[in-house]
C-alpha cells in the first residue's frame, strides 16, 4: 500500500507541476488514478508540506507550494 500511495503522490505532484492548480475530480479524471489513491496522495503531499489547498466556491483546488 505504501508504494501505491507514494507512486500516486508522485503522479499527482507531476500533474500539478505540469498543469497548475486543479480540483481533485480533474486530477482523478486526467491521471487515471482512482479517487481513494488521489486522496491518500494528497495526504502524503500535505504531510510533506508540498501542497496548497484553497476552497473556491464549493470546489477545493490543489496547487504546489
Amino acid at each position: 500500500m505504501l508504494n501505491i500511495v507514494g507512486e500516486s503522490a508522485g503522479k499527482v505532484w507531476e500533474y500539478l507541476d505540469k498543469n497548475g492548480s486543479a480540483s481533485v475530480t480533474k486530477i482523478t479524471n486526467e491521471t487515471g488514478i482512482n479517487k481513494n489513491d488521489v486522496q491518500r496522495a494528497i495526504g502524503w503531499l500535505l504531510k510533506e508540506d508540498k501542497l496548497l489547498v484553497e476552497t473556491i466556491g464549493r470546489t477545493e483546488t490543489l496547487s504546489l507550494k
